[in-house]
């Protein structure tokens, strides 16, 4: 077996902590701290869910922190980020997320990836849930999505509201086109986050198929990137000539 990183073996020191406690049921680990700590290196969270018996356990848990002293170190600073569960940073460095369910709550939850760091012996962790995938998953979806975004981002850099257009063009469309490059048979992708398509994507093979640093130029370079992004589409899938004409006009009608 593969000795974990330093680091991350002060989550099991929590999860011995937390064990004491006869409502605590189990620690799963998640992310880089999950099934995946080959990816757990020096830039890395620990994230984590924390089940528990019932619903007054929980709100225990969630009004006193004081338990992330499990891990060793002291807390300065956290927040309260979702109602299930905090993020907090260590004086050390260590920076955690984590929220707190009951058997009950996290059986429908989306997630995958999970590792049981520890459990009682009659805890079961589900098969794991994927994220939700878009209801509708294609490629004619994607790509008619990606133009469509381009168009009205455009439209909203016209008016002058550059903030929303560049979430548009640089946000939404390339969104569209991460899932492309998904979909694609030739795409090779390095231990693919089922969340967050952006993670990653760097590593992805074939790497040059995909100019990002000229598809997210900034909020100064709305037309520039859509011009980018455009091209890129047009090169690689069929694409509707009615929409596309559309968006040429704008990028050549649009303001510096």
């Amino acid at each position: 077996m593969v000795e974990l990183p330093v680091t991350l073996r002060r989550l099991d020191h929590l999860a011995e902590h937390l064990s004491r406690d006869a409502g605590v049921q189990a620690v799963l680990g998640l992310g880089s701290a999950g099934v995946e700590t080959s990816r757990f290196d020096e830039h890395s969270d620990i994230d984590f869910f924390l089940v528990v018996d019932d619903v007054e356990t929980k709100s225990r848990y969630l009004a006193d922190p004081a338990w992330l002293g499990g891990f060793g170190g002291q807390v300065a600073y956290s927040f309260v980020h979702d109602p299930n569960g905090r993020k907090a940073l260590f004086e050390d460095g260590l920076f955690v997320e984590y929220a707190i369910f009951t058997p009950a709550e996290l059986a429908p939850l989306p997630f995958a990836g999970a590792r049981v760091v520890w459990g009682r012996p009659a805890f079961v962790l589900a098969p794991a849930n994927r994220a939700p995938a878009p209801s509708i998953d294609t490629v004619e979806f994607h790509v008619n999505e990606a133009l469509t975004n381009l168009y009205v981002g455009l439209h909203r850099h016209l008016r002058g509201e550059d903030l929303t257009a560049m979430r548009f063009i640089q946000v939404y469309a390339v969104d569209r086109i991460l899932a492309l490059i998904r979909l694609s048979p030739t795409t090779v992708l390095d231990q693919p986050d089922p969340f967050e398509a952006t993670r990653r994507i760097e590593s992805a093979q074939p790497a040059a198929a995909l100019p990002l640093a000229d598809m997210v130029p900034g909020y100064a370079h709305n037309v520039e990137a859509a011009r980018r992004t455009l091209t890129w589409l047009t090169e690689h899938y069929e694409t509707s000539p009615a929409i596309v004409a559309a968006i040429r006009q704008l990028i050549a009608s649009g303001r510096p």
